[in-house]
């Protein structure tokens, strides 16, 4: 079993929590992630890991409530544990330190959590990190505080203009470059159609681009094939070939419409929570 540290909740859809991990918190680097259960007979969630700290023996991960294990898993508090809590899996984040001075991140919603420690980690090591952070209100702009710790500029931008400048994180993308700001190399982490957005900007200008994408995934050692992406022409799989990619390579439509498969089943479930 694997202790709740800490609960805080972030927002009204959004929750953090330090997770006893021995094991994982010693081995994980930042872009890879976990694989939870609530119980023996839950369903297995990955989750990015958010943060981590390896004297404590603790991984932070940060998760939307959005479907009925979301749920189950929200109705946990301190002291409590989780079932299962596996990792660290998929590969670590592939930064290129010698050819990398500035590095800009760009953050859709709960896309923050994974988009941290990737920035963290490249600020460590002399990077030079600006953020981008976008959220449908000043409510749904989560960690900015935090990337403040370590990043030289960090922008917010919200759908309804409640926090920082009203837009989406491209429209700030673009005006940062068209500025003359120059970056090496930039990361994308949010909904997949922010991450194709963000891609269409940073294609016009060459600016290569990661993203970390977050398909159905059901075992996570890419046995099963459920979180198959296309990247390049080729078949790849999210748990052990990402889940960071080449933004430029990834067919984001084919994501999507997979994404959608699986809607009429978790309404049946979220009905039997009401």
């Amino acid at each position: 079993m694997y202790k709740i540290l800490k609960k805080e909740v972030l927002n009204q859809a959004v929750i953090l929590m330090d997770v006893e991990a021995p094991y994982v918190s010693a081995r994980c680097e930042a872009g890879q992630f976990v694989i939870v259960r609530v119980d023996d007979e839950g369903e297995r969630i990955p989750l990015t890991i958010a943060d981590f700290d390896r004297e404590k023996n603790s991984v932070t991960i940060i998760f939307q409530v959005v479907g009925y294990s979301t749920k189950l898993m929200a109705g946990l508090e301190a002291g409590d544990s989780f079932c299962d809590f596996v990792g660290p899996l998929g590969q670590p984040a592939p930064f290129e330190l010698d050819k990398w001075n500035r590095v800009i991140g760009i953050a859709g919603g709960v896309g923050a959590a994974p988009l941290y420690p990737q920035l963290k980690k490249l600020s460590e090591e002399g990077v030079e990190v600006s953020v981008i952070i976008g959220g449908r209100s000043a409510e749904f702009v989560i960690l900015a505080e935090k990337f403040e710790q370590f990043c030289k500029n960090v922008y917010i931008m919200t759908d309804d203009g409640s926090l920082g400048g009203k837009g989406f994180v491209t429209n700030k993308l673009q005006e940062l470059i068209e500025s003359g700001e120059k970056y090496d190399h930039a990361i994308a982490i949010g909904p997949l159609i922010m991450m194709k957005n963000v891609v269409a900007v940073t294609k016009k200008y060459d600016l290569h681009t990661a993203v970390s994408l977050n398909p159905i995934m059901i075992d996570g050692t890419g046995m099963c094939g459920g979180c198959r992406v296309t990247v390049g022409g080729e078949t790849k799989f999210a748990c052990v070939d990402g889940p960071d990619f080449d933004g430029f390579l990834v067919d984001f439509d084919e994501c999507m419409h997979r994404q959608s498969f699986f809607k009429e089943e978790e309404h049946e479930c979220m009905m039997r929570l009401s």
